[in-house]
């Protein structure tokens, strides 16, 4: 009640240290002024938060644009700072993770062919399955018009995965055929390449068959659901008809090499 105007403010008691009251005009000057309703503050610093709705593109993008406008047409006061937070902050956070994280799947799924096979020759050779089948999920993210984000980058995961086990059906069928007598390296990789043919193509065909409603999903969480299936999809896809020509290519090849370098060895 002693807020309803200016002069009653100005006329509140303040009590003194010898017991007096005085006035609180006489200790300071009481004006009004347009100032925030609520002030924030963020590690003793204050903070004036703007929020806003992203909807049809994504927050790299956004934050990008605004950026680029915010350093452009604003030029802030000395002790002024921007900082973005949000969703934006959680995607470069969720980034870090995934930096660590996919280096490491990597360095498993070489680990687990190496102790498959026993040989780091046969596991590179599948392991060119992984490049391949991220060609395909960069391309078709870029087909649909979807940014890389933090569920493209776990679909990635998941390929890479995926994607190699087309390798292990045809290298362990070439090997098979090799342990049983078959000598001519042509010859190998062509039955090989044919007897596994129908496994190889149904292990790419129904691991994408069971992303594609999450692929052409529009409900809820359809923008976390269709960059993922997208990219494990694409990369299964051209992985799988990479596979099929260029693994037996290089499985030839590698073999070649193998018995001229025994050859010089052993003359």
């Amino acid at each position: 009640e002693h807020k309803k105007d200016i002069s009653s403010i100005q006329n509140l008691l303040v009590p003194t240290p010898n017991g007096e009251q005085i006035p609180l005009y006489q200790l300071a000057k009481v004006e009004l002024k347009n100032s925030p309703n609520q002030i924030q503050r963020e590690n003793t610093k204050r903070r004036i938060v703007v929020g806003f709705n992203v909807r049809g593109r994504d927050v790299q993008s956004i934050v990008e644009e605004l950026q680029q406008k915010v350093d452009k047409d604003l030029k802030l006061s000395s002790g002024y700072t921007i900082s973005y937070g949000g969703a934006f902050e959680n995607l470069n956070e969720a980034k870090a993770r995934l930096g660590m994280a996919v280096p490491i799947s990597l360095v498993m799924i070489f680990l687990l062919l190496f102790f498959a096979f026993g040989s780091v020759k046969h596991s590179l050779l599948i392991y060119t399955a992984i490049p391949l089948s991220a060609i395909g999920g960069i391309y078709f993210l870029a087909l649909r018009g979807m940014p890389f984000s933090i569920s493209a980058g776990v679909g990635f995961i998941a390929l890479f995965g995926v994607a190699v086990l087309n390798g292990i059906v045809l290298i362990s069928e070439f090997n098979r055929l090799k342990k049983d007598g078959v000598k001519n390296l042509s010859r190998i990789v062509l039955m090989g390449t044919r007897i596994r043919l129908r496994p190889v193509l149904m292990t790419a065909f129904v691991a994408s068959l069971g992303f594609l409603p999450m692929a052409i999903s529009n409900g809820a969480g359809a923008e976390v659901q269709r960059p993922l299936a997208t990219v494990v999809i694409g990369g299964l896809m051209l992985a799988t008809l990479l596979t099929l020509f260029v693994l037996p290519i290089l499985y030839v090849l590698f073999e070649r090499i193998s018995k001229k370098k025994k050859f010089q060895a052993h003359p």
